[in-house]
């Protein structure tokens, strides 16, 4: 792909192998991010047949897409999983019956609700406190299993009805004054009942093979796990301090009320799904129309879930020489970043995905990755992304990584001097020193599109590997023309 340029060079040519490596946009309001080199990639990977997940934060983005998709003849190809569409997912059901290895663990199930939970709480930077992610892994475990065991299936509705009955301490489990059970008790009753059929079950089948064999209860799987369980809830749960249990308590109970809640409900937990990940793998552009702008937290936390379901899943793919790269488009993408996204996109090139992520400056992400404490974060993120692509700006802490990662440079510079002692002396010469190539405020000056620019937008691309032939640097000055 020859990027445009003021002075084309054939030799400029940015490849599908700088494609995989990621691509990172910044530009500052009104920049022309968007309608220039993001409008120029988007249509690239779209006239290249590539399959891909789109994620939305403005009203606007679904109209752009299906334009996108208008000009490059992919409109056949757009899948848009929206309130009363077409397309329904069901991650739960997902996880648990899709094909490969680890479906149906409830590991990876754990993962991937934890994922978005801790998405929801890296501004506070609390997802790090390692007692703290213990104590929730122990809730989401000991509460999969839970409703596993007692329906025989996962839905949102029945981790809902665990959560919402839980003990407090170990008082609540048992009522002195009247000795009703407890709704918690209640529903370990439940689970007791629903176990012990399928053990009697197993052990006449057992005794239909073997009539001497013993069948042991006490080691049954389904026995020993719901031994575990109940002395996580009946002990463990009770005896963490106020803090910790309200913290994983909402936590989970502010996740499930976002996933029972329409529209999410029907187009994430739906029970006749029409959609899959794997569908970008077919040539399918999967665009997400929750914005959230709109939508909202709810509209985040949804986007966030399907995004890292549908990472693993391109992971999980076998590549081949036939293996078409995929595309993961977020712009404003400091609202979908969580925890895995640095070890994700560290592998992206080797499933061939082409991630562009979006946004206006650095701040943006230090914000939604727990302030300018977790810089070095955002840093180690950001190497991941193989090119950078810098557009008009005013932040100065985006400018200043700009030039930083363009260089310095060897230059000399001009001095004189002027002394008056009796008579009048002056000396001139020159001396060495390392500047930026590109000084930060350069940034500040760029084309940003519009009728007063003659509708160009100026941009700096630096890439890693190969230097550019037209200016034996990893940066160049790159143009678009807006449409």
């Amino acid at each position: 792909m020859t990027f445009p340029n003021p002075d084309p060079t054939p030799d400029d040519v940015w490849t599908l192998r700088n494609a995989v490596e990621g691509t990172q946009i910044f530009g500052g309001i009104g920049s022309g991010k968007t309608s220039g080199s993001g409008a120029t990639l988007a249509k690239k990977y779209l006239s290249c047949g590539f399959g891909g997940l789109v994620l939305t934060v403005k009203t606007d983005e679904k109209d752009t897409w299906v334009e996108y998709c208008k000009a490059t003849n992919r409109l056949d190809d757009l899948c848009i999983l929206e309130p009363d569409g077409d397309y329904s997912f069901d991650f739960l059901d997902y996880e648990l019956n899709r094909a490969g290895d680890g479906a149906g663990l409830t590991d990876n199930i754990v993962n991937v609700l934890k994922t978005v939970i801790n998405a929801s709480l890296m501004e506070s930077g609390r997802q790090n406190e390692a007692f703290w992610e213990d104590a929730m892994d122990m809730l989401l475990f000991n509460t999969i299993d839970l409703c596993a065991l007692t329906y025989g299936e996962l839905r949102i509705n029945h981790l809902n009805n665990v959560v919402h009955s839980l003990p407090q301490d170990l008082s609540s489990v048992e009522t002195p004054s009247d000795g009703a059970r407890s709704e918690f008790a209640q529903f370990l009753n439940q689970t007791k009942d629903a176990i012990g059929h399928r053990i009697e079950n197993r052990r006449k089948l057992s005794l239909k093979d073997d009539p001497y064999k013993d069948y042991n209860i006490k080691r049954d799987p389904e026995a020993v796990l719901y031994r575990r369980i109940e002395d996580y809830f009946l002990k463990d749960f009770p005896g963490l301090s106020d803090r910790t249990r309200s913290v994983i308590e909402h936590s989970f109970w502010g996740l499930l009320f976002r996933l029972m809640r329409e529209p999410v409900n029907s187009l994430l937990c739906s029970r006749n799904p029409n959609l899959s990940p794997e569908d970008s793998l077919k040539g399918k552009i999967i665009l997400l129309n929750l914005p959230v702008k709109l939508y909202d937290k709810v509209g985040r936390d949804a986007q966030v879930l399907f995004k890292f379901i549908w990472q693993r899943a391109m992971e999980r793919r076998t590549i081949t020489d036939q293996s078409k790269p995929v595309f993961l488009w977020a712009d404003e993408a400091q609202n979908f970043l969580h925890s895995h996204d640095i070890d994700y996109q560290a592998t992206a090139r080797s499933s061939r995905v082409c991630t562009v992520y979006i946004t206006q400056n650095l701040p943006n992400y230090f914000a939604h990755m727990g302030g300018h404490s977790s810089e070095h974060k955002v840093k180690s993120f950001l190497g991941t992304m193989g090119t950078k692509i810098f557009h008009a700006n005013a932040d100065m802490d985006t400018n200043k990584y700009a030039a930083d990662l363009i260089g310095k440079q060897v230059q000399w510079q001009a001095n004189e001097s002027m002394q008056i002692a009796g008579k009048m002396s002056m000396s001139e010469g020159q001396s060495e020193h390392r500047d930026f190539i590109i000084q930060p405020e350069n940034f500040t000056m760029m084309r940003t599109g519009g009728n007063i620019n003659d509708l160009t937008v100026d941009a700096r691309i630096h890439r890693q590997g190969l230097p550019w032939f037209s200016t034996t640097r990893n940066d160049r000055k790159i143009s678009f023309k807006q449409e």
